[in-house]
C-alpha cells in the first residue's frame, strides 16, 4: 500500500518517519520531493583500469567528487548524487525513489532505487545523462520518494554499510571517507 500525504503527515507527527529538513513543499499527494545537495561524484570514463572489488585501489581512479552549486550532466554521463534531506524509516516502511517527471522529460534517468525498511541517512542515487547536456542546481526538487507500508514489519530492518550515510558514499569496498 502506497502512503498518501495524510499518512505521511501522521507518521511524521508520531515520529515514526523523519525527514530533515522538512520544508513546506516536501510532502506531495502520495510521496515526498527531495532536493539535490551540493555533492556529486562523476564516474570517470576508464577503459584502461579494472576496478577489482577485492583490491579496489584509489577511488579517485574511478570517481571525481566535487561540491558545487550547479553541475552540467553531459550526454551519456553517469554521476552519483545525494539528497539534501536525511530520512529515517521505521521497520514497517520501505521507499522507492524515482526522478520527478519534469526532469525525466529532459532525458535524465535514475535507475530504480529502493530505500529499505529501517534505513537512516541521506539517499544516494545514480544519475544517467540525457542525449544533450543538462544543468542541475543544488537545492532543486529533483527526486520523488514514495512510501510503501509492509504487510508485516521487517524481521531485520536495514543495518548495512550505508546506514547513517551523509554525503555521497562510494561502493562499500572503498574505505569510508576515501574520496
Amino acid at each position: 500500500m502506497l502512503l498518501s500525504d495524510r499518512d505521511i503527515k501522521a507518521l511524521l507527527a508520531l515520529g515514526d518517519l523523519r525527514i530533515e529538513p522538512l520544508r513546506d513543499d516536501t510532502i506531495r499527494e502520495n510521496g515526498v520531493d527531495l532536493r539535490l545537495s551540493r555533492e556529486f561524484c562523476r564516474l570517470r570514463q576508464r577503459v584502461d583500469v579494472v576496478l577489482d572489488p577485492d583490491s579496489p585501489g584509489d577511488p579517485r581512479e574511478f570517481y571525481e567528487c566535487v561540491e558545487a552549486e550547479s553541475i552540467v550532466v553531459r550526454p551519456g554521463e553517469r554521476l552519483l548524487a545525494v539528497t539534501e534531506e536525511e530520512v529515517s524509516l521505521p521497520g514497517y516502511l520501505a521507499g522507492l525513489v524515482m526522478l520527478r517527471s519534469t526532469w525525466a522529460r529532459t532525458g535524465l534517468w535514475v535507475p530504480p532505487t529502493v530505500v529499505d525498511a529501517g534505513f537512516r541517512g541521506q539517499i544516494v542515487v545514480e544519475l544517467m545523462g540525457s542525449s544533450f547536456p543538462v544543468k542541475l542546481k543544488a537545492g532543486t526538487r529533483f527526486l520523488h520518494l514514495v512510501f510503501i507500508k509492509l504487510v508485516t514489519p521487517s524481521s531485520r530492518p536495514y543495518s548495512g554499510d550505508y546506514q547513517g550515510q551523509r554525503g555521497v558514499r562510494l561502493p562499500k569496498f572503498f574505505k569510508a571517507g576515501s574520496t
